[in-house]
């Protein structure tokens, strides 16, 4: 987590029964190995290093919680641990918020 100045801290708990999205102030840039993420209030540069967590994070927003999200995208029974855990990092950076 950030301590700069301005910087949010998250501190709520992932919940994949809950509905969740892309947060407003980020941005995905496509790149061929998943996306660019740039955060506006933070300024901070990270990466969504497959397409599929790109689809995952796309698809956050059309569905009522994240295993509906996982299945609408696609994802493979034996990987969804992995992107579970991916989406609980989104959401303690702030690039995935609860709505």
């Amino acid at each position: 987590m950030s301590t700069e100045a301005g910087a949010e801290v998250r501190t709520e708990p992932f919940d994949p029964a809950r509905p969740y999205r892309l947060s407003p102030g980020v941005a995905l840039r496509p790149e061929p190995f998943g996306a660019l993420v740039y955060d506006f209030g933070t300024r901070r540069l990270s990466f969504l290093k497959t397409q599929l967590l790109v689809d995952v994070v796309r698809e956050l927003e059309n569905q009522p919680d994240v295993p509906a999200t996982l299945d609408s995208a696609g994802v493979p029974a034996p990987e969804r641990t992995r992107y579970l855990d991916a989406l609980a990092g989104l959401l303690s950076a702030g690039t995935i918020e609860a709505r």
